[in-house]
């Protein structure tokens, strides 16, 4: 029986799992904002965008990393 499909399985599973956390509480928290303060929707836009930018790298990280093994 071969370790490396199940090595890869796991690999982009836990390393998908910390980014979607991530992004789904950046999108809730910039609702939140914007519906406290609906003015600052432009504000808040641009840093969301790229939080959720820099979350989304982790996740193909893992991908490569899946990919290598």
């Amino acid at each position: 029986m071969e370790i490396v499909p199940l090595a890869k399985a796991i690999a982009i599973g836990l390393g998908a799992l910390g980014p979607g956390i991530g992004i789904g509480l950046i999108g809730a928290k910039a609702m939140e904002a914007i519906g406290r303060n609906p003015e600052a929707a432009g504000k808040v836009l641009v840093p969301m965008l790229i939080a959720s930018a820099f979350a989304e790298a982790i996740a193909i990280y893992a991908l490569v990393i899946a990919f290598s093994l």
